[in-house]
Parts: structure tokens; C-alpha cells; sequence
């Protein structure tokens, strides 16, 4: 499902209109990003944990090489599932 796709359902399930639908999804992404460039994480209680997590620097290979390089320390975006979440897929 892409976002046009996504924008349309939850549209259709609450009565809004899709324009309006757009809005409010786009302040959700936009609050969780922000969230997380502030190193806080953000947590829906059933639904999952959007939160940001450090990488630690190793070592790599190119595949077209062999050579062996080193992977730099990184700070990525990470999404955990809630137990309810998890339990609705089992």
C-alpha cells in the first residue's frame, strides 16, 4: 500500500475528506520526524515504537572486490511492533 493508497482507506473509514486525510497524515509523519531528530522516540501504546537507534562502526567487504572496508558509525530510524500489533498477525 502506498500513501495515496493509505490516504483513500483511512478517508473512507473516517468520513473526511481525502484532502483533509492528506493533512493530518502528513502532520503525523512530519511530528514523528521531528520526534526523532531530537533523539526522543515515539511510542503508541498497541501499535509499535518509532525511535532511533546508534549503529556501531565495523568492518565490511565490497562484494566486487573483496577488499575489506570500514562501515562508519551511524544513527538510523527504527520501528519496534507493540504486543498487540505482533499478537493481530499471529
Amino acid at each position: 500500500m502506498n500513501k495515496t493508497e493509505l490516504v483513500g482507506e483511512i478517508s473512507a473509514k473516517s468520513g473526511l475528506t481525502k484532502k483533509d486525510t492528506e493533512k493530518i497524515i502528513n502532520a503525523f509523519f512530519d511530528t514523528v520526524e521531528e520526534v526523532l531528530k531530537t533523539g526522543n522516540k515515539v511510542q503508541l501504546m498497541g501499535f509499535g515504537t518509532f525511535e532511533v537507534r546508534q549503529r556501531q562502526a565495523r568492518k565490511g567487504r565490497n562484494p566486487q572486490t573483496g577488499e575489506e572496508i570500514n562501515i562508519p558509525e551511524t544513527v538510523v530510524p527504527a520501528f519496534k511492533a507493540g504486543k498487540a500489533l505482533k499478537d493481530l498477525l499471529q
